[in-house]
């Protein structure tokens, strides 16, 4: 079926605003067309614009010293409490003070011994006239004895002077025995160091009366101080005596020790284990707080620059450089930091090249340009 308009009709039609009409409405999206086509080729020319001027390193494979961290107090390795073997006297003089070093043997307190040294005296004029008894009733037995052919003394007269020559000779034993005991008290009057090391305390004033076994002074033995720190129970299987361990204490001095022991039995409470380590050089003392690093091998570790480290949201990124320099965020999880350096444990190869100044103005995909010597760029 076929339209056609009249003559009349067309006239009317070319006399009309329709064709005004069209041709503006095509001028439009002619115009429309081109601005469209304009902003793709922007949007491409955006995209293929590098975003930032970056960085990189590449992730390597190195040798990594491996340690477990603890912290713990110093104590002494043997603190020795001194006080008096003999009471009721009194300290006539203190010959030591606190932070003194002394030898052993060497006289610390002096009680007062004038009572005993009047003991000792009586006790030797003691074993003295047992002494002369013994002599007078072993020459009685020997004359009884000579006599015996002669029927001059009976067998009873001859047993009473044996009992009294082994009664004399016994009461010898039992004086030299008192002596010994005064002697030995005597001695007791001064308290001596049991061995070299350093005075710690002091408890005791001249003119005080000692208690026997009351403490006086406190005494670390030869000097020696030790680190005992709790190490949690899945990183006790590293841990061996022998072991260096590099101790910081809370003034940030480094003080050098070694693993002397470890303990057999795990602390059920916390579920940690102790670990004690004999301080060999540095400046500590008893009682301070420190940290320590225990050195337990060394073996091969996945490093990259702490710098190219990007933290979000509480995990750890890295953005590797791929082809035509367009990044890539890769999440990565992170082990020992050494220095300028940290191990990876995973999302990276060794080789790769991450960015390292820049990375955190970077989102994934960004195109990059590259100003590194070590890739020549």
């Amino acid at each position: 079926m076929q339209c056609r308009m009249s003559p009349k009709a067309i006239s009317s039609f070319r006399s009309s605003k329709v064709p005004q009409l069209l041709g503006v409405a095509c001028i439009a999206l002619l115009a429309l067309t081109a601005c469209g086509r304009g902003k793709k080729d922007a949007a491409a020319a955006a995209e293929t614009k590098p975003a930032l001027t970056v960085t990189t390193d590449a992730v390597r494979v190195a040798p990594l010293q491996r340690t477990v961290l603890a912290s713990g107090a110093i104590f002494p390795w043997q603190e020795v409490i001194i006080g008096p073997e003999v009471g009721g006297y009194r300290v006539s003089s203190l010959r030591v003070d606190v932070g003194d070093k002394v030898k052993r043997g060497q006289v610390l307190v002096q009680l007062s011994d004038d009572m005993l040294k009047a003991e000792v005296s009586s006790r030797r004029a003691a074993l003295r006239a047992a002494e002369a008894r013994a002599a007078n009733s072993a020459a009685a037995w020997r004359r009884g004895q000579a006599m015996i052919g002669s029927g001059a003394l009976s067998q009873a007269n001859l047993d009473t002077l044996q009992a009294d020559q082994l009664a004399t000779a016994a009461a010898i034993d039992t004086s030299r025995a008192d002596l010994a005991m005064s002697e030995l008290r005597l001695r007791y009057t001064q308290v001596t160091a049991p061995d070299d090391g350093t005075i710690t305390a002091r408890s005791v004033s001249v003119g005080q009366i000692g208690q026997t076994g009351a403490e006086m002074l406190r005494l670390l033995r030869l000097g020696r101080i030790e680190w005992r720190a709790e190490v949690p129970e899945g990183q006790l299987a590293g841990l061996r005596s022998g072991l260096a361990v590099k101790i910081t204490t809370a003034d940030g001095k480094t003080v050098q020790a070694k693993v002397r022991a470890v303990a057999p039995t795990v602390q059920t409470g916390n579920r940690t284990a102790l670990i004690y380590a004999d301080i060999t050089s540095g400046d500590a003392r008893p009682g301070m707080f420190a940290r320590g690093e225990i050195e337990i091998g060394t073996s091969d570790a996945l490093l990259a620059p702490v710098a190219a480290l990007v933290v979000q949201d509480g995990y750890s990124y890295l953005y590797v450089l791929g082809d035509k320099d367009i990044v890539q965020r890769r999440l990565v999880h992170t082990g020992v930091v050494r220095a300028d350096t940290v191990e990876l444990l995973d999302g990276v190869k060794a080789g790769e090249r991450v960015v390292v100044k820049g990375a955190g103005f970077l989102k994934d995909g960004d195109k990059v340009r590259v100003n590194d010597a070590k890739t020549g760029a």
